[in-house]
């Protein structure tokens, strides 16, 4: 009879232990409110950004020293979104992936 009670116990302590655990877990997560959010959207936009106006940068010299019919801006600002563009896509996939990880069991 005691044995039955002390399992009972000893369940219910484990119970309850799970639980405070996924909550303590749960409360960490919910911290990352709408600040975090902004500033995600602000390090993708940023990731975009820079390469892009580093291209911009590079074409403006290149026409300078070395006129033609074909404009260097364009051609470095295309790569520099395709470059930024890239790079954000990789950092939210592997970002994803990570935010996957720390939820499943």
């Amino acid at each position: 009879m005691k044995d039955a009670e002390q399992n009972k116990e000893a369940d219910f302590s484990k119970m309850i232990d799970a639980k405070e655990k996924l909550k303590l877990k749960e409360q960490q997560k919910n911290k990352q409110g709408l600040w975090f959010g902004m500033g995600m959207f602000g390090l993708i936009g940023w990731t975009v950004a820079v390469p892009t106006f580093l291209g911009i940068l590079l074409g403006v010299w290149l026409d300078h020293k070395f006129p033609g019919k074909h404009s260097w801006t364009i051609t470095f600002l295309l790569l520099g979104i395709v470059v930024g563009c890239i790079s954000a896509w990789l950092w939210v996939t592997k970002e994803h992936k990570d935010i996957g990880k720390d939820e499943e069991p």
